[in-house]
């Protein structure tokens, strides 16, 4: 069964470039250790909720976008050994700096229950 990484990440508006240029060097880690697909998304129409809405999630800050990202492994297994390799990968070694405030980056692993590809 498939298995989903899911992100929600405020990303400041100056950094967007610096974002896209991580992005561009650690997709292809992450596929070679066995993810199917990346998503990278960038909020276009984020409606401002009266509770909660993504930028109040984020809690992100009046000069950043929110990206919504999906990283989709063959399972769970694949994933869990996957993330360990690219969490060990040498090539990102001294990448203490990312473009956006990591603390506030909203993640977690999701099981599918419905896909309309299936259908």
């Amino acid at each position: 069964m498939p298995y989903i990484d899911g992100f929600i990440i405020p990303v400041p508006r100056d950094n967007r470039q610096a974002y896209l240029e991580l992005c561009a060097k650690v997709h292809p880690i992450f596929l070679a250790a066995g993810a199917t697909r990346i998503m990278e998304a960038v909020g276009d129409d984020l409606p401002a909720g009266k509770n909660n809405d993504f930028r109040t999630a984020a809690i992100a800050e009046a000069d950043e976008e929110i990206f919504f990202s999906w990283i989709e492994w063959p399972d769970k297994a694949t994933r869990d050994a996957g993330t360990a390799k690219v969490m060990a990968d040498p090539a990102l070694d001294g990448d203490a700096t990312i473009p956006f405030a990591g603390a506030r980056m909203i993640f977690g692993g999701f099981v599918p229950l419905i896909d309309t590809a299936d259908q």
